[in-house]
C-alpha cells in the first residue's frame, strides 16, 4: 500500500502477510479523499478509524495534515503495526485495542469523520449496528460524516441517517450523517 498524497505522498508501507486485513485499495482511497477534500479542510478534524487494520486511511489522514487521529482495532498485530509506523512517520495517530462496537458504546469524544471498515463478510445486521451506535451515543460532530466501507453487494441504503454511496470496483462507501 502506498500514501497517496501530502507530506508522506508516494511512501510505501509494506504490512506484515500474518496480519488478518484487507487494505482499502489505491483506486478507492484516492476517490474518497477527494470526496473529503471538498468537506473539509483535514488540519481542523478529528478522525475515528474503527477496524483499522494496517492504518492504511489513518495514515492518509496523518499525511494530509490530521493530527486528531485514533485507530481502532481489536488484533494486537495491527495495533503494534499501526504503532510502530506511525512511530517511523511521526504521526498523531492514538490506537486503541478494542472490539469496535465496544469502543462505540464506551466512547465520550465526538469526531468530524468516523471511517468503518469492517470484514466484508459482515452481516446486514452486524452493518447496521455500526450507524446504529455512532448515532445513538451522539460520536460525530453537527457537520460531521460516518463513512462504512463493504462490498458493493452489500447495500445499506435503508439504515437510518444514510445519505450515499459511491463504488469503486468492488469496493463500495455508505455515507451517513445528522
Amino acid at each position: 500500500m502506498r500514501i497517496i498524497s501530502g507530506q508522506f505522498k508516494g511512501r510505501r508501507i509494506t504490512a506484515p502477510k500474518k496480519l488478518p486485513v484487507r487494505p482499502t485499495t489505491d483506486m478507492a482511497k484516492e476517490s474518497l479523499f477527494n470526496i473529503l477534500n471538498n468537506h473539509y479542510y483535514f488540519d481542523d478534524i478529528s478522525v475515528l478509524d474503527l477496524f483499522a487494520g494496517t492504518g492504511n486511511i489513518s495514515y492518509e489522514f496523518a499525511s494530509r495534515g490530521t493530527e486528531h487521529i485514533t485507530s481502532v482495532d481489536a488484533n494486537y498485530g495491527c495495533i503494534n503495526f499501526i504503532n510502530d509506523t506511525s512511530e517511523d512517520f511521526d504521526m498523531p495517530i492514538t490506537t486503541i485495542k478494542s472490539d469496535a462496537f465496544k469502543y462505540l458504546e464506551k466512547a465520550q469524544q465526538k469526531f468530524t469523520v468516523i471511517f468503518a471498515d469492517p470484514p466484508y463478510d459482515f452481516t446486514v445486521e452486524e452493518f447496521s449496528k455500526i450507524p446504529e451506535l455512532v448515532f445513538k451515543n451522539k460520536l460525530l460532530n453537527d457537520e460531521g460524516l460516518l463513512i462504512v466501507e463493504h462490498s458493493k453487494h452489500t447495500d445499506l441504503s435503508h439504515l437510518k441517517h444514510y445519505s450515499y454511496s459511491k463504488s469503486y470496483g468492488g469496493n463500495c462507501f455508505s455515507f451517513f450523517k445528522m
